[in-house]
């Protein structure tokens, strides 16, 4: 089941009637897709190298150097597969190989060779290999519908039966279609896979992570948010699974470092797969976003930090098992906390509301216009007050199963006995477990890794009492059957949490999946009431499904006739597609009579630690390093020190985390890690005055592996 995502809609900033040719100063066109880099401008900014450098179709470029992993971007370094991302993007790896023993979580992890690098559980890489436009074939086949279901789904058929086509072209490849505006344009693209993954060298905690949650999406930063990987393959070149038989990869192209860094002002550029932003939208949803996309998530996972930081609390093993989830978390709650701050600083909803009555006159000053969209404003307006009425609902529906661990294996194991159930015969139900269990297992384990019944039981607890309290055309008629107030859903709750045998993880995958026969006879408290849950959920989904096509269609409309109303064509929002942005080394004034410095150094590492926060500790040999001005070759001498996190104009947004920045050569400087508390807002607009992400400079990574970590090998590999 598929629901609309509200995150997923979102807004553009200073939409302005403009004749002119792009450039950097227009706020919602700053992530180019390959096929628009000569619209850039990039030599006029500075860049050294041909755009054929960067992107040549069929040729090597520095596209070639970049891989996708674990949602964020990353790049080859070496022509042995080695791959530079964030520390973040590898965390979920680095927790699952970690136990209180072996704790690289905390510790840090450094493989002098091949032999004692270790499987990056649950990291795939992708890399881009073609794209193509396929907007056409879509959309003819959708040419003469006008039912927004049956609309929706014969793009979604369309879309599967490109993909099928590609993959049965090249088997090699795995393809998937972008929808790049919504109802308007779509992209095939061609991914190459690799499964087998590698952490090489992970710096410590006090590292990676120095500042933590109190420094997240601030400036000035002091983080050394960096990993290196390595992807494998088999003797043949292929991608393979996990083997002590497979070699490194030898990627097309990689990166080439430059240790001399950069300065203030200099041009930059990245390369990565940024994953949303939602700047051609109308003002209508910033509203659903202050009213209650953004306030109820932050406060919904806000909530589920404090039950899970207070379950492992006294217990390393459980800290350990829901450190990956709590980070999410965390990331995610103060971003939206910082897009709400950027909404109501720069008031985008008036602003929004006086560009869509501009577009509105403008439509109806134009006859032919008027005939084809005058009714488009009033249908959006109708499409989001429908959406608003169940709001909550949608997002207590979008948010339950990943809030309660039990909840989704409880669903996870219904789906199947679902299935089953309908099978003819036992000997048909056997074949149908034996093909799917598998799998199955596969997913509750990944579910249990990150699972406490403590928490569980408090959060399901949270859930539950915001769905009695829920009213109108947000109640689910299975909530509202259990009869309960607030304090008897916290009893429900602990009750059916503490008497399920599904918390019991060897129980269920060596008992209840035993066979076929014992997961049909198996009967659980909280299957059934997950059960009465799912029927609400498929109710809803149908009536979602139909909003989604109403909305493709509004949007098709909507993007085409602002692209009339501007005389120009948008760049699309970001969409986890291969993008390039640029800028340059630049610092900002966030308020009066300040200003933001683009370099932050070692000095501001040793302050920030003696502050006496838990947050703020670094290792010893960073202190002992900085007495004796041991910097080697990695000092900035204007800055008297070493240069660890630097400041930029450029339009980023999530999936940008790893994503190379480099220099008018084409040199990697830097890692893209984060943005600056204002710059939140990235995803509705974006502003020259306060837009600034921020990533770790190299001479910083290079300097902790030289000097702190003893990881000298990194820098002979990359040719230091």
């Amino acid at each position: 089941m598929k629901f609309i995502n509200h995150t997923t809609i979102a807004l553009a900033l200073f939409l302005t009637v403009a004749n002119s040719s792009y450039t950097k100063a227009n706020p919602d066109e700053g992530m180019f897709p390959l096929s628009e880099l000569n619209r850039a401008g990039l030599k006029k900014a500075g860049l050294k190298i041909s755009e054929k450098d960067i992107y040549n179709p069929g040729q090597i470029g520095l596209v070639d150097a970049l891989v996708q992993v674990s949602g964020c971007t990353g790049s080859f370094v070496s022509n042995r597969g080695l791959i530079i991302t964030n520390h973040h993007c590898a965390f979920s790896a680095v927790q699952l190989a970690s136990t209180a023993i072996n704790n690289y979580l905390k510790n840090g992890f450094v493989a002098q060779n091949q032999e004692q690098e270790i499987e990056a559980k649950g990291l795939k890489i992708r890399i881009t290999d073609s794209y193509e436009d396929v907007s056409a074939k879509i959309l003819n086949a959708v040419a003469n519908i006008s039912d927004p279901v049956e609309r929706i789904n014969t793009i979604k058929r369309k879309q599967q039966e490109l993909v099928k086509q590609a993959e049965k072209e090249d088997p090699t490849i795995k393809a998937e279609v972008s929808e790049m505006f919504i109802g308007k344009s779509y992209v095939l693209f061609r991914y190459k896979t690799i499964e087998d993954v590698r952490l090489v060298y992970i710096p410590r905690q006090n590292i990676g992570e120095f500042g933590g949650e109190t420094d997240n999406w601030v400036w000035p930063r002091h983080t050394g948010d960096y990993s290196f990987l390595r992807a494998y393959v088999d003797k043949n070149g292929k991608s393979a699974p996990y083997s002590k038989d497979n070699v490194p990869y030898q990627p097309k192209k990689h990166l080439k470092i430059n240790p001399n860094g950069v300065r203030e002002n200099d041009f930059t550029f990245i390369l990565g797969y940024p994953g949303k932003t939602f700047r051609h939208r109308p003002a209508q949803y910033i509203r659903y976003q202050q009213e209650y996309l953004l306030p109820y998530v932050s406060n919904l996972y806000d909530f589920q930090n404090r039950q899970m930081e207070e379950a492992g609390k006294d217990n390393t093993d459980i800290a350990l098992s829901l450190a990956t989830r709590i980070k999410r978390n965390a990331n995610v709650l103060k971003n939206y906390r910082g897009k709400l701050k950027g909404l109501k600083g720069i008031n985008l909803l008036s602003t929004k509301k006086q560009e869509d009555e501009a577009l509105a006159e403008f439509i109806l000053s134009k006859p032919e216009l008027k005939n084809k969209y005058g009714n488009l404003l009033a249908e959006i307006d109708a499409y989001y007050q429908l959406s608003d009425q169940d709001a909550l609902k949608e997002l207590w529906i979008n948010n339950i199963y990943n809030s309660t661990s039990l909840l989704k294996v409880a669903r996870d194991i219904n789906m199947l006995k679902a299935f089953l159930a309908k099978e003819r015969s036992p000997q048909s139900a056997k074949q149908l477990f034996d093909l799917n269990i598998e799998k199955l297992k596969t997913a509750l384990n990944e579910t249990y890794e990150s699972y406490n019944k403590q928490a569980d039981r408090r959060i399901f607890a949270k859930m539950l009492e915001d769905a009695v309290a829920f009213q109108g055309k947000n109640q689910l008629a299975s909530i509202q059957k259990l009869q309960v107030n607030n304090e008897k859903a916290q009893q429900f709750a602990t009750e059916i949490i503490q008497n399920s045998k599904l918390g019991d993880q060897q129980y269920v995958l060596n008992t209840v999946l035993a066979n076929a026969d014992a997961l049909l006879k198996f009967n659980d408290e909280l299957l059934d009431f997950q059960d009465k849950l799912h029927n609400d959920i498929f109710e809803y989904a149908a009536e979602q499904k139909r909003r989604e096509g109403v909305l493709n269609k509004l949007m098709g409309d909507y993007v085409a006739v602002k692209e009339i109303f501007q005389a120009k064509n948008f760049i699309p929002d970001a969409n986890s597609t291969l993008r390039l942005t640029y800028g340059h080394i630049k610092g900002y004034s966030p308020a009066d009579a300040t200003y933001m410095k683009p370099f932050t150094t070692i000095e501001g590492i040793i302050q920030k630690g003696n502050l006496g926060l838990p947050e703020f500790e670094y290792p010893q040999e960073i202190k002992t390093a900085y007495l004796n001005k041991n910097f080697g070759p990695y000092l900035q001498k204007d800055l008297g020190s070493v240069p660890v996190n630097i400041l930029y104009d450029m339009d980023t947004t999530g999936g940008n985390s790893g994503s190379p920045i480099m220099n008018a050569n084409g040199e990697l400087i830097g890692v893209n890690f984060d943005r600056a508390y204002d710059a939140t807002i990235n995803d509705f607009a974006w502003n020259e005055s306060y837009s600034r992400s921020i990533g770790v400079d190299i001479r910083y990574v290079l300097w902790v592996a030289d000097k702190i970590d003893n990881a000298q090998f990194i820098l002979k590999e990359m040719g230091i």
